[in-house]
């Protein structure tokens, strides 16, 4: 009989702390944690302070993401060819794609160099080629500060470090219409022409644009058309 009573009154006080106190089959003291997002602690499958798993997402720091008010879209990888134009390497454009935007000015993962030196230097270098393919004097095609008034540091530092077009209702929304300049794109905005421009197009934006003898580096000769309004593969018969 006094066995059966302690059984019981085992039981009894298990049940009334909810097993919170009894070991599980194992006996190895197992404590199930649930996520409540809203502790102040990071428990369950949270993988910051009430944020991640179950819970609001986190930001790169584990602080929790805080999404009232009011924001502004970005979208990375706006402009066209920029990582696969300038990066120069594989290694380079997987690093540029990996790194957050904020973070693109600072060395990262054993670079030697900045992407805005990289990006420079291929600048540079493309200038190079083009004037030994073209028999010219490599300094007669050296970088030319380009229409928007950017020299070679500042035109690869804004496409190096800022590869983001901004979206704002009220704003102007343009590849670049003469005034305004990369605050975002239209689907008539033929930006592979625009970039070339800002590439060799120099001060006037026809430096190198086929006339008086010189080569035509501006346009890739394939206008809007068809590659945007038409059917697949949405391109227009080249010039």
């Amino acid at each position: 009989m006094k066995t059966y009573k302690i059984t019981a009154l085992f039981v009894a006080i298990c049940t009334s702390l909810l097993f919170v106190q009894c070991n599980d089959d194992d006996d190895n003291g197992n404590i199930i944690e649930q996520s409540t997002c809203s502790d102040g602690e990071m428990n369950g499958n949270e993988t910051g302070v009430d944020c991640g798993g179950d819970c609001e997402p986190c930001d790169t720091t584990g602080v929790a993401l805080d999404f009232t008010g009011t924001f502004i879209q970005e979208d990375v990888m706006g402009r066209p060819g920029v990582n696969t134009v300038f990066s120069g390497s594989d290694a380079v454009k997987n690093l540029y794609n990996k790194i957050p935007t904020s973070m693109r000015g600072t060395l990262q993962d054993g670079q030697t160099e900045t992407f805005q030196v990289t990006f420079q230097n291929t600048l540079e270098a493309y200038h190079d080629v083009y004037a030994v393919a073209l028999e010219i004097d490599p300094a007669d095609l050296d970088y030319e500060t380009n229409i928007l008034g950017l020299n070679a540091e500042q035109f690869t530092t804004v496409l190096a470090n800022f590869d983001a077009l901004q979206v704002a209702p009220d704003g102007v929304t343009t590849y670049f219409d003469g005034t305004n300049a990369l605050t975002g794109r239209n689907l008539t905005d033929d930006v592979i022409d625009i970039s070339l421009t800002l590439m060799f197009g120099g001060t006037t934006g026809t430096r190198f644009d086929g006339n008086n003898g010189t080569p035509q580096l501006t346009s890739d000769g394939v206008g809007v058309g068809t590659r945007v309004f038409g059917a697949f593969p949405h391109l227009e018969i080249p010039n």
